[in-house]
């Protein structure tokens, strides 16, 4: 049997992520069980060594340490060291190498839904993993400007350093209106429950060319994100579709299969009911 797991705080509880890959592996005839593993920020270094003691035979990393594992990785991929956050891992033998696969779940997801940002502006919410994979592939998909807001202007700077685009403040982002085609929540929060301060922002943003707001959570029974969607009568989508094609992505890193994202997207339903 392959043993395959997700790495987070408490969060790694609360991940679709086990039930959707136990779907798929089974699907697929694939003898294998993944679990979710809940580790203090002070063990990090000491659960990667675990997994190459007890044989784990692939590994997803998810907030808060998308970031803070890469010291203990023997390798990256080109891409996960370009964005500098990673959310697999392979294991070939004792050797760990990291890969970002969010970046091109995101692409993938707009996609399907026949969004284009090219020669668009964006704004993405966020500074740490997540944001890091969104503000990446939305240059490489030729936004005209990408906006990086968040709580941390040193993580703001990070990000416009790395990945270009413009910087702006939580106070500024409510200033004015915001020429933007597309909003990306890459923040762990979207209920006013996590963070009430956000949600009051939400509901004070001037969007008036935006197409799209990509919430990349989940399963939260009351989205600020969402809301504020709707009231500006602005397509909503959450996390769950650019999950289902990052996973695909991640599957065939561990097992060399190709499995299309409908049968992530199966499993995701099926786990919710």
């Amino acid at each position: 049997m392959k043993v395959y797991c997700i790495l987070s705080d408490e969060r790694a509880y609360l991940s679709r992520s086990p039930g959707m890959f136990s779907t798929v592996l089974k699907k697929n005839g694939i003898n294998g069980a993944y679990v979710p593993f809940k580790v203090a920020p002070s063990e990090i270094g000491n659960a990667l060594q675990s997994l190459r003691i007890l044989n784990i035979a692939g590994a997803n990393v998810t907030v808060p340490y998308k970031e803070a594992v890469i010291p203990f990785l023997d390798i990256l991929s080109e891409g996960a060291n370009i964005i500098g956050a990673i959310n697999t891992i392979v294991c070939n033998g004792r050797q760990l190498k990291g890969y970002n696969t969010n970046a091109i779940g995101i692409m993938d997801a707009l996609s399907e839904i026949g969004f284009d940002i090219a020669d668009k502006s964006a704004l993405v919410m966020g500074t740490g993993g997540a944001a890091r994979a969104a503000a990446f592939i939305l240059n490489w998909l030729r936004a005209d400007t990408v906006y990086i807001c968040g709580r941390n202007p040193n993580g703001i700077a990070d990000l416009v350093k790395c990945f270009g685009g413009e910087p702006i403040s939580l106070d500024q982002v409510v200033a004015r209106p915001l020429p933007v085609a597309l909003v990306i929540n890459a923040t762990s929060v979207s209920s006013e429950e996590e963070a009430p301060d956000l949600a009051v922002l939400s509901r004070q943003l001037d969007l008036p060319q935006c197409e799209l707001l990509m919430d990349l959570n989940y399963g939260r029974r009351q989205n600020f994100w969402e809301a504020a969607a709707a009231e500006r009568k602005i397509r909503f989508v959450d996390g769950l579709p650019a999950l289902a094609y990052q996973a695909r992505r991640t599957f065939a890193l561990w097992t060399g299969l190709q499995v299309q994202p409908q049968e992530f997207l199966a499993a995701l339903d099926l786990c919710a009911g």
